[in-house]
């Protein structure tokens, strides 16, 4: 199988750089995988599971929104947040999903909105994280 070049960069970190066989990308308008020789294009990323495959092996990163470039030089994601499910304490992300709930109570309106919008994102994430296709 062909490889290409991809990029996954965060404020914090370049959290990875290499060779892939394939990247699947949670989308704003829908999932997508990109293989090599993809089309010239540039998605927004909603919060969800990136999954990185190399050599047979599939990485899980959470990214919590983005951008995904797809170029003549490979996959560049530039995401919000990016945590390996190696890394992700999933006590503490079950804790922050709390905190959102009783934080709701103190937004309104447009923020109460938003507020909700990113408590639905983590749940997804959460479902997804508790499936088994995840073990």
């Amino acid at each position: 199988m062909a490889t290409f070049h991809f990029d996954l960069v965060s404020p914090e970190k370049l959290a990875f750089s290499g060779e892939v066989d394939q990247v699947d990308i949670p989308g704003v308008e829908g999932d997508f995988g990109v293989l090599a020789g993809h089309a010239p294009v540039v998605a927004a990323i909603r919060p969800g599971i990136l999954t990185i495959t190399s050599g047979g092996r599939h990485e899980k990163v959470i990214v919590l929104g983005g951008l995904a470039e797809v170029s003549e030089k490979g996959l560049t994601v530039l995401a919000d947040v990016a945590t390996s499910l190696a890394e992700l304490d999933r006590a503490q992300f079950a804790a922050t999903i709390s905190e959102m709930e009783e934080g709701l109570k103190e937004h309104e309106d447009g923020e109460l909105d938003n507020a909700i919008e990113r408590l639905d994102h983590f749940k997804s994430i959460q479902q997804q994280l508790n499936s088994t296709a995840m073990h």
